[in-house]
């Protein structure tokens, strides 16, 4: 028989984080996130907590733990699209469907009480967690900024009465096989046609004084209407610069400035840290540590992280300068190839940058949604 336990004590919460890194052990493409962040979401001053409520569940069969999920009511994502809506995440199950029954189960109960009418997911408090169910790149290294998950979750998923609401595909982008110069001529002719010029900082630290503020405004307005998106808290600002802050490489940015000097055009970059944390669970101990150092300051793949223009350029084709950009940084980086992370399937505009790359699209995510009776 499943039992289903709301997470509450210290042991509860500590079997819940630490599930999938049993389950996932020795799997060789599952990458965990920094498990310091991860404990975050069971202390009452979480980043997120100023616009959402949350509830996690364990699965026990005989006293042993088989699954887990946690439920998300994000008011600020409810308010801005006029939805009565719960998020779920975190889910991991055994192959079992009683297990994922059980689980779901309580999702949709706590929903309904909250007065929720509909269920969808994978997504977490923001588009900055990961989201989205792997439903295909099984035999694929997961990027540190996503999940990965069996095969099988899909199936149990869809037996609890769950349907595709939308798909993200995720591509390897290479150097194209012959140069291609137009692509950069064509990336400076819009830069002298519409007087932009590339931004330039110091430092990480100086970089986000100067151009922080701008940055999550036009973030804001370019990613509006995308599918899951929320808009920016102080705390979520916060904890986006403290992760751009370890990571970030200013070679592997580009922001464009209009000649008023406001910021039209970001592209950001980060190097992989998938396989550096692999081994540790994504515990920062000194081993990973010196991987991690060793990652940013000589990658081998690297993450496409955040592409936004300002609306007023969007079909002014300034999309084509990131590409100029990005088809300079392979090229002079020396890394393998650049993952793409999430592109919403119907977004047509950032998958037609990739057509002028060697590119292969080799995941696909999904997010499902259920209306509750």
């Amino acid at each position: 028989m499943v039992v289903i336990e709301e997470v509450k004590t210290k042991k509860q919460q500590r079997e819940f984080l630490n599930f999938p890194l049993k389950m996932y052990k020795d799997n060789p493409y599952f990458v965990p996130p920094l498990y310091g962040d991860e404990k975050k979401i069971f202390r009452s001053d979480y980043v997120y907590y100023d616009t959402c409520d949350a509830v996690y569940y364990n699965a026990y069969i005989d006293g042993k733990m088989v699954g887990r999920i946690s439920g998300i009511l994000q008011k600020a994502s409810n308010e801005k699209r006029n939805e009565r809506r719960v998020r779920f995440t975190r889910f991991d199950s055994i192959d079992d469907q009683a297990v994922a029954d059980a689980l779901f189960a309580a999702v949709e109960k706590w929903a309904f009480e909250k007065g929720m009418d509909t269920v969808c997911g994978p997504l977490g408090f923001s588009d900055l967690e990961r989201e989205g169910l792997l439903v295909e790149g099984f035999d694929e290294l997961a990027t540190f900024e996503e999940q990965y998950n069996a095969e099988y979750y899909g199936r149990l998923i869809e037996n609890c009465g769950y349907a595709k609401e939308v798909d993200w595909l995720e591509s390897k982008i290479y150097l194209p096989d012959e140069p291609d110069e137009r692509l950069e001529k064509l990336g400076e002719g819009l830069m002298k046609r519409y007087k932009l010029h590339i931004g330039e900082a110091k430092n990480p630290r100086d970089f986000i004084k100067k151009y922080g503020d701008d940055l999550f405004a036009l973030l804001d307005v370019a990613y509006e209407d995308i599918y899951g998106t929320v808009p920016f808290t102080d705390g979520m600002k916060k904890l986006m610069v403290d992760n751009f802050l370890l990571i970030v490489d200013l070679d592997k940015t580009a922001v464009i400035l209009d000649e008023n000097n406001k910021l039209v055009c970001l592209g950001v970059s980060f190097p992989s840290i998938a396989k550096a944390v692999q081994k540790s669970g994504g515990r920062l101990t000194p081993i990973t540590l010196i991987k991690l150092l060793k990652s940013i300051k000589k990658p081998e793949i690297l993450d496409l992280g955040l592409v936004a223009v300002a609306p007023e350029y969007a079909n002014k084709g300034v999309g084509g300068i990131v590409s100029a950009y990005l088809m300079r940084l392979l090229r002079e980086s020396g890394v393998k190839y650049a993952e793409t992370n999430l592109n919403l399937e119907t977004n047509h505009a950032i998958l037609n940058q990739w057509k002028r790359f060697k590119s292969v699209q080799h995941k696909r995510r999904r997010a499902y949604v259920k209306k509750l009776k």
